[in-house]
């Protein structure tokens, strides 16, 4: 039978890794080395693309680091590409009952790879093509949960790079960040006083965003790129920062790194070291092939440690260097080739004269660059913007823990509308419950309800923040955007319930369950006798028993409420 592959290599050599052969484009010498039961590494340092395909058995889902739809996709589909400034180089065809049917990984954490994969109707196969300058990957067909493949594609990735920066345990706090409560209205006097309260609460870091570099509200771009700040709202930078920080806060400001917009003067100096200009934002991305770039940026934005005393940098942006097509070429006075190079130095640079003066930086980056070869830069990565999407938020954060290796992952900003109940407050929190939340609504604003859901969870998230963000993660269900997620350390367990589905009690050890459904009951299955503490979406005590589980056994959860077990 005649089957159409649009993606085919031309003349291959080929070899095996357990059952499956893997056909090689331009290989050379390759080599296969089995690593444990189901998962081999093969090393094919000459080859530009490898090719093989599964049988599509009790397939359910194609998990990737982007997120989005989860659904199977055709061989004609698009490929996703990974490189240092966008992406990350790992992706997962997933079964029934989260199973993993086929897990790969590349090893290129600053160079470009792609993944085509998709469904070849004819046969009902999956196709897999890797393309990429010199190919080494991890080939996992083990059949344990796909969490488990892809958390181990990421270990591989941090045992390579070697020793990196530490993670400050202040990456790990709940944050108040300025963008959607305040956008660009923001000044000296309003952010210490959303401090102030944001402190009160529970937070321990605060991000300032766009909007202290300019006196316009016009929500663009054009006036970034010399990044000084406006004196009309922040009169002396470095006094504010340090009344914030006496209030025990940490605090990061934002820069929009690539780009230049046209009103600033570093518009007309770079004329000519732009990557591209881009008329919606009115501004130009830069070219950080060049040095002089580079320095100017490193400049511009280490004033904000080294003279106004701020903790860290949201660095915001960094994916907009890749121009769509491929790179340009290069400039006269660019030392390096590819745009990824000069991002890759950039970074360093920054980070190693910053270190100097706080060696507990705390930088913080975006979904989609989220890739292993920005781990040295940056320990904390936050899910792409997703306002007032409590599932998109929390899908995206999962998805994030589960391949961004040491760093810290934090939530996209969760704000409500003035008029929500505080019920549906707890269930925006919960559904970013396994990572650090960034919280931004006028907390000034907000009724007694409200403020006592934000102070009930986040003293949970602080609480338990060991089994929330270090524990072992276990989502199901990728294909219906994990309808149920639970974190676990070995002697607490912590389970987010986002659909009416049965809860598994285990045989030792705490279990919290976060109810974020309107369906209050909650369907225990276990054995033996525990006590159980419910309380609302507020922290109140609604209800305790002692309880004899035997199969299955019903507890009413209020929505946004938490039923706490213990053994007795």
């Amino acid at each position: 039978m005649q089957v159409w592959e649009p993606y085919a290599l031309g003349e291959t050599t080929s070899l095996r890794a357990g059952a499956v052969e893997v056909a090689l484009a331009g290989a050379g010498e390759a080599r296969v080395t089995p690593l444990a039961g189901g998962v081999w590494l093969i090393d094919a340092p000459a080859a530009t693309a490898a090719q093989w395909r599964v049988p599509c058995v009790g397939v359910t889902a194609f998990w990737t680091p982007a997120g989005g739809a989860r659904w199977v996709p055709p061989i004609w589909s698009a490929p996703l590409v990974s490189r240092l400034s966008a992406g990350a180089p790992v992706v997962s065809l997933v079964g029934t009952a989260g199973v993993n049917v086929c897990t790969v990984g590349a090893d290129e954490p600053a160079g470009q790879v792609s993944f085509t994969g998709g469904v070849v109707e004819e046969t009902g196969e999956f196709v897999f093509t890797l393309r990429g300058e010199g190919l080494r990957f991890r080939l996992d067909l083990s059949g344990r949960h796909f969490s488990v493949t892809v958390g181990e594609v990421a270990e591989w990735w941090r045992e390579a790079a070697g020793e990196l920066p530490p993670v400050p345990g202040s990456a790990r706090l709940p944050v108040y960040s300025t963008w959607y409560g305040m956008h660009q209205d923001v000044s000296a006097a309003a952010v210490e006083r959303q401090a102030r309260l944001a402190a009160d609460l529970g937070c321990a870091t605060v991000i300032l965003d766009d909007g202290w570099q300019t006196a316009d509200r016009a929500r663009g771009y054009a006036f970034c790129g010399d990044w000084e700040p406006n004196t009309a709202t922040f009169p002396d930078m470095s006094e504010h920062v340090a009344r914030v920080r006496e209030l025990g806060m940490a605090y990061l400001l934002w820069y929009a790194l690539p780009f230049v917009g046209k009103h600033n003067a570093a518009f007309d100096r770079f004329q000519g070291r732009f990557l591209r200009y881009l008329d919606h934002m009115d501004a130009a991305v830069l070219d950080p092939r060049h040095p002089e770039v580079r320095a100017f940026l490193v400049g511009r934005l280490a004033r904000a440690v080294e003279e106004w005393g701020m903790d860290g940098l949201k660095i915001d942006f960094v994916d907009r260097f890749a121009t769509p097509g491929g790179d340009p070429a290069p400039g006269e006075g660019a030392d390096c080739a590819r745009v990824d190079e000069g991002v890759r130095r950039l970074l360093h640079d920054l980070d190693v004269r910053l270190r100097r003066t706080a060696p507990g930086l705390l930088v913080e980056h975006r979904q989609p660059y989220s890739g292993p070869g920005l781990w040295p830069y940056a320990n904390m990565i936050r899910a792409t913007d997703c306002p007032l999407s409590p599932q998109e938020n929390r899908q995206r954060t999962v998805d994030l823990r589960l391949a961004a290796g040491p760093v810290a992952v934090h939530s996209d900003m969760i704000l409500w509308h003035p008029d929500e109940p505080a019920e549906q407050v707890a269930v925006h929190l919960i559904n970013a419950l396994f990572s650090v939340p960034q919280i931004s609504v006028d907390l000034a604003a907000q009724r007694p309800d409200q403020l006592a859901a934000l102070r009930f969870w986040l003293g949970i998230f602080r609480r338990h923040l060991a089994t929330l963000q270090l524990g072992a993660l276990r989502p199901e269900q990728p294909e219906h955007g994990y309808p149920l997620v639970r974190a676990y350390d070995g002697q607490t367990t912590i389970v987010a319930r986002y659909s009416p589905l049965p809860v598994e009690v285990p045989a030792s050890g705490d279990l919290l369950v976060a109810n974020a459904v309107a369906d209050p009951r909650v369907v225990l299955h276990g054995a033996g006798a525990v006590r159980a503490e419910v309380r609302d979406c507020g922290g109140a005590l609604t209800g305790t028993a002692e309880l004899r589980l035997d199969g299955a056994r019903v507890v009413d959860v209020p929505m946004g409420g938490l039923l706490t077990l213990r053994r007795v």
